[in-house]
């Protein structure tokens, strides 16, 4: 497991990385290839955040969790991702039984009152099958995701619904 281990408004003791180092290391039961792992730990007056982001077989698995102290934080993140591990073992495995473009800025001399882009985010787009986009869409705890489907070959989104389930949003040309 390649480890990645930064702090913000902390100093990452090697008591601190080596904790980190023996919890994750539980989760590399559940995968057969080397794993480069993100974690980063953050103090922010009297929260203790951890955010710890893996890149598995094309999906990425994201955990982040906070509390009064970062041990604390740490063994509820590793708890969350290996219940997302098992989660998407579980659909794989049940699935193998049953057979963008940037946006512009606004022009200059736009009402300052109006909503503006502030960040930008580029990502690959894997092929994959709705109902697997809809899994990463919820690892990510996201509320919609893009991909290309991989029955149709186009740029969709699937989003969730206030009802409690999913809407598919494919573009017509």
């Amino acid at each position: 497991m390649k480890l990645n281990v930064r702090g913000k408004n902390i100093d990452v003791t090697p008591a601190l990385k080596e904790y980190v180092e023996k919890r994750l290391s539980k989760l590399e039961k559940f995968f057969d290839n080397e794993l480069e792992v993100q974690v980063t730990l953050v103090v922010e007056k009297d929260t203790h955040k951890v955010e710890v982001t893996m890149p598995v077989n094309g999906m990425i698995l994201r955990g982040e969790e906070a509390t009064g102290d970062m041990y604390a934080s740490i063994d509820l993140v590793i708890e969350k991702l290996e219940r997302q591990i098992n989660k998407y073992k579980t659909k794989i495995m049940s699935k193998r039984t049953k057979t963008g473009s940037p946006v512009e800025a606004p022009a200059a001399g736009a009402d300052e009152d109006e909503p503006r882009i502030v960040k930008t985010k580029r990502f690959a787009i894997k092929p994959m099958p709705v109902d697997e986009a809809v899994l990463q869409m919820n690892m990510l705890g996201h509320n919609f995701f893009v991909f290309s489907n991989a029955e149709t070959e186009e740029v969709n989104v699937v989003y969730k619904r206030k009802d409690g389930n999913y809407g598919l949003i494919e573009p017509e040309f």
